[in-house]
């Protein structure tokens, strides 16, 4: 069955046939052929384009077109015959982000010890899966009136305590604008925007430049989505201090 959706273009042209986009894509949809990546079969692309960002070329690109359904049966059967997984491997085993969304419940806080034990420690305040901007689809069920915390992927390394101070109670997006495409995230922030009754954004970016294009990412796309949200942004030192 053909529906118009959203998939997955090569630009011929542009690419140079590095192969960085074909383990990028855990549907197994992209191969190289004849020295260039092409997308063997519409309906192995789920058009989420988690392997945008691993294009060092800018050749691929989402458009929305006429195209084959995506068939999570036939993508099992297809990764199954090309990489011999075990016959009762499901595809979220396999692929994981892409082709999974998870909602639970975070674990209550719990009292602070001088313990070393790691579980002891600290408390995960993570409530969804996958947390990857570009794994999250706008029509993902966690996004529904949620408040959010898009924050640069090194915020988390270099700030001790992102769970406690930033993370309970919001929905978190993760990525590096300088290795992710920027259109991309422009593009997926607006849909996010424009399909979901977002409360509030606090955005975390590093003080390096490479950090500060990701609030504007943001606002921009919050404009473009017509929406009137809250937006405020918290910088990190790499010492791990706020700004």
């Amino acid at each position: 069955m053909h529906r118009k959706r959203k998939i997955i273009e090569i630009n011929e042209a542009l690419c140079d046939g590095c192969g960085l986009c074909v383990p990028a894509c855990a549907e197994g949809a992209i191969q190289i052929i004849d020295g260039k990546a092409r997308v063997i079969s519409d309906k192995f692309c789920d058009g989420l384009g988690a392997c945008l960002g691993d294009c060092p070329r800018g050749a691929l690109a989402i458009v929305e077109r006429e195209a084959e359904t995506f068939d999570e049966s036939a993508v099992h059967e297809h990764l199954r015959s090309h990489k011999k997984l075990p016959p009762l491997q499901t595809l979220q085993e396999h692929a994981g982000c892409p082709s999974m969304m998870m909602q639970f419940q975070a674990p209550a806080e719990k009292k602070k010890t001088t313990s070393k034990e790691p579980s002891a420690r600290s408390v995960s305040a993570l409530a969804q899966w996958p947390v990857q901007i570009r794994l999250i689809p706008p029509s993902a069920p966690f996004l529904k009136n949620a408040r959010l915390l898009v924050a640069a992927d090194c915020v988390p390394v270099a700030y001790g305590s992102f769970h406690e101070d930033f993370l309970d109670g919001r929905v978190v997006m993760l990525g590096c604008p300088k290795f992710d495409d920027r259109t991309l995230y422009l593009d997926r922030f607006t849909e996010i925007f424009r399909q979901n009754d977002i409360r509030d954004i606090t955005v975390l970016d590093m003080e390096v430049p490479c950090c500060s294009t990701l609030p504007r990412i943001v606002r921009e796309a919050v404009a473009r989505a017509g929406k009137d949200i809250p937006v405020r942004e918290k910088v990190i030192s790499v010492g791990g201090k706020i700004k």
